[in-house]
């Protein structure tokens, strides 16, 4: 019989905000657990990030870009952005093989309804979207779900039909209360099963969680937040709640691995944990994604899988495509040919097999008047945005600004002497270094029809 999968999935929670990183001062007692029982992989990124684009790429291994998927699922834009229903994804695969499979959370994946109508049936409002049966859930049995809503303390949900379930629950709470139901429920034991749990938290806003879930405490602030933020009030309110709610997932996350003990489904299941991508959190006064800082595209990624071996961990690159044909590799399912990314079950379990030298890291900006002068695949300088190569010590970038006709900057970042990207350099063309990397974002883009020229 084959091994069972649990993914669960957080929404812009950063690699460093898990104990047993060593990086962020957060406590995560059963994430830790469960991590010295897996392979932890700290050379795991997000190849775009932003929420619709990187789980556009965990569902079909492709690029984002492949996909169509160069910006969120929202309103205001003048073509459709969401997950064609001709896209073969995990779901797809997993079913085809016999699996029953759950998704439970944020989807995030489908067309905002806004964009169709000012006052949908089902009551979404601007980005979110009802996905109701059929091609556009790809083969998802049981669906407990919303586009995107922010409103953590009193989320929404949509099933079989357009009625809204409204909750008066912390929402990572309730996703995992529904998670565990419908585990519990499964009326054919013997069928292997998939459940993907997308968890909205610590997503901003940070101050929807519960009270009494937010420790006052003092927290050790990373180096690179610069000293005029580390004694700003709202810095330090937004760094505790964010805290707070990772610590919360802790709790909910050590919730299924009780559950999947109890009910002797543990061994027998396949077990990953990551997010879509990070948070800056003060990192070079910022906050959110969309960057290249390590703080918004390192992820976390946690798999406890039979041949891996418990307490391990790998630095190689993995990128967010890679993820799916991965997890299939894991499963001895075969990878589809519309994958773009690797299989990487044998060098994450210390074999020879398929790796990747690097990964291509892509963001344009999201404000809609940006993205009309993008969608129009106009092939020049005006190309905005940045685009980087990743590898296990550098991160090269070139930075064509947030606006069309900005001055391009190269910058090359070295973590093994720079952990913090204190001390970047910016190169000039001409430096043999750039050279290197330019002609590897040249060769992507080009293999992906990436218009961001060189």
């Amino acid at each position: 019989m084959r091994k069972n999968l649990v993914y669960v999935f957080a929404d812009q929670w950063r690699f460093h905000a898990m104990g047993c990183s060593r990086e962020d001062d957060v406590c995560t007692p059963f994430m830790d657990s469960f991590a010295s029982d897996s392979l932890v992989c700290t050379g795991a990124v997000s190849s775009y990030p932003l929420c619709s684009p990187h789980r556009a790429a965990l569902m079909t291994g492709k690029h984002p870009l492949s996909c169509g998927m160069w910006t969120n699922c929202k309103t205001g834009l003048n073509e459709k952005i969401c997950l064609s229903p001709d896209e073969i994804t995990i779901h797809d695969v997993l079913h085809d093989a016999g699996y029953e499979t759950a998704y439970v959370g944020k989807w995030h994946l489908d067309e905002s309804e806004q964009n169709y109508s000012p006052v949908p049936h089902s009551g979404a409002q601007e980005w979110d979207a009802y996905t109701p049966p059929g091609e556009r859930r790809h083969h998802i049995d049981f669906w407990y779900s919303y586009g995107a809503m922010n409103d953590h303390l009193h989320p929404h949900y949509w099933h079989d039909d357009e009625r809204q379930i409204q909750v008066d629950k912390w929402s990572a709470q309730h996703d995992t209360d529904i998670a565990l139901q419908w585990l519990s429920e499964r009326k054919n034991k013997d069928q292997p099963f998939s459940l993907f749990i997308s968890w909205n938290p610590p997503h901003p806003p940070y101050d929807t969680i519960p009270s009494g879930m937010v420790s006052m405490r003092d927290r050790k602030i990373r180096e690179n937040v610069p000293k005029e933020m580390r004694k700003d009030e709202v810095f330090l309110k937004n760094m505790r709640e964010y805290f707070a709610a990772v610590e919360g997932l802790d709790c909910q996350f050590g919730r299924i691995i009780d559950f999947l003990k109890t009910e002797g489904l543990y061994d027998d299941t396949v077990v990953v944990l990551s997010s879509d991508h990070g948070d800056c959190m003060g990192s070079h006064g910022l906050y959110g994604k969309n960057y290249w800082w390590d703080e918004s595209i390192r992820i976390p990624l946690v798999i406890k899988a039979d041949c891996f071996e418990k307490g391990s961990a790998s630095d190689a690159v993995i990128a967010s495509e890679d993820q799916m044909p991965t997890i299939l590799g894991i499963l001895g399912i075969e990878v589809p040919a519309t994958c773009e990314g690797f299989n990487l079950t044998n060098i994450l379990s210390g074999n020879k097999g398929a790796s990747r030298e690097y990964c291509y890291l892509s963001m344009i900006p999201g404000i809609p008047e940006q993205a009309k002068a993008y969608s129009s695949r106009g092939m020049d300088r005006k190309c905005f945005g940045w685009r980087g190569i990743r590898t296990q010590r550098y991160t090269y970038v070139v930075d064509n600004g947030t606006v069309p006709g900005a001055v391009r900057r190269r910058f090359l970042f070295d973590s093994a002497s720079d952990p913090y990207q204190l001390n970047g350099k910016e190169l000039s063309p001409d430096d043999e270094k750039a050279a290197y990397y330019d002609d590897l974002i040249r060769k992507t883009s080009a293999e992906l029809n990436d218009p961001f020229l060189l």
